[in-house]
């Protein structure tokens, strides 16, 4: 097990520096802003793109970029959207904010899906299952920006219960706060509340018809007792590493939600940096974006053996 964490710590930063490199490339090929067009700021500019190589080839500056940013940790000052500030500090700043969203997002979606994937199971082709199977199918079907639209129009515009947009500041713990945020809680949730029903529907559905439930029912258990000692059981061995990587489907699709609904997080900066070539900030989330997906699955790998001990990864 211990080798096998190795090689795939290995495997991951390999494919992290593989991943890493073509977006260097790729936005080094886009032309530079013009340093003219930062004003005063201009001599600043041109003072930093020298030190970061911008007029040497394009081997070297990646040598830079290896040796400053990701050893030494230093991702430059940002150029357009943040004229001379440090990048780190400023995603930062931003960080809390995404990872709050995400994170009401998973406690709202995991607790329901599990549920409505479960009843939909023990109630399995009646008007129940065939109503929540309908449900799951929409929202897994409809992106979650159209979701976000519908929320948008009807409980903030139509009902008037949140308000259209995340309330300015960073005192992140009042109820105020929170209210503003569950319209983008909502646009996040309803798809991973499918996605997971759907995945223990069908987990669970597997389960109590195998032999060993006709086995247990045999021996005197109960219905309910055979489905909560053994059906469940068995049934989350594949179900809890999918919330892991739920968790991280969810960040990566805050990004426009985050946009949506005004919320200074990760994902507007990411879009930004995107559409205003500001090269160090893109370079910094990409990095950080391929990194939480990466290690992701690496988590998602070791949880089967952490959830039955009778797996081992790695193993001949």
């Amino acid at each position: 097990m211990f080798k096998y964490v190795l090689k795939r710590i290995a495997l991951m930063l390999m494919v992290f520096l593989i991943i890493i490199s073509i977006c260097f490339v790729l936005v080094k090929l886009l032309p530079n802003t013009p340093a003219t067009q930062f004003g005063k700021d201009m001599q600043l500019i041109e003072m930093r793109r020298e030190a970061l190589g911008y007029n040497k080839p394009l081997i070297v500056q990646y040598g830079i970029f290896l040796q400053k940013s990701l050893l030494g940790g230093n991702w430059g000052a940002s150029e357009s959207l943040y004229v001379g500030q440090d990048v780190w500090d400023i995603f930062i700043s931003k960080l809390p904010a995404t990872m709050l969203v995400n994170v009401y997002a998973m406690l709202f979606s995991v607790p329901i899906g599990l549920l409505l994937g479960i009843y939909a199971a023990l109630k399995k082709n009646r008007w129940q299952d065939h109503l929540i199977s309908t449900g799951i199918m929409v929202f897994v079907s409809v992106p979650g920006f159209v979701t976000a639209f519908f929320v948008q129009y009807f409980l903030c515009h139509k009902l008037q219960w949140f308000p259209m947009q995340m309330l300015p500041g960073d005192d992140y713990f009042t109820w105020a706060m929170f209210m503003s945020l569950v319209p983008a809680i909502l646009s996040l949730g309803f798809g991973t509340i499918a996605g997971l029903a759907r995945y223990t529907r069908a987990e669970l559905c597997e389960v109590l018809t195998s032999d060993f439930m006709l086995l247990a029912r045999t021996k005197g258990l109960t219905r309910g007792q055979a489905t909560v000692r053994h059906a469940l059981r068995n049934s989350m061995v594949p179900i809890f590493p999918m919330i892991i990587g739920e968790f991280i489907g969810i960040i990566g699709g805050s990004l426009i939600i985050e946009q949506i609904f005004g919320i200074p997080g990760v994902g507007p900066l990411y879009i930004k940096s995107i559409t205003s070539r500001d090269y160090n900030f893109y370079m910094l989330l990409s990095s950080f974006y391929t990194f939480i997906g990466l290690s992701a699955n690496i988590l998602v790998d070791l949880s089967y053996g952490f959830i039955d001990p009778r797996i081992r990864m790695g193993e001949r």
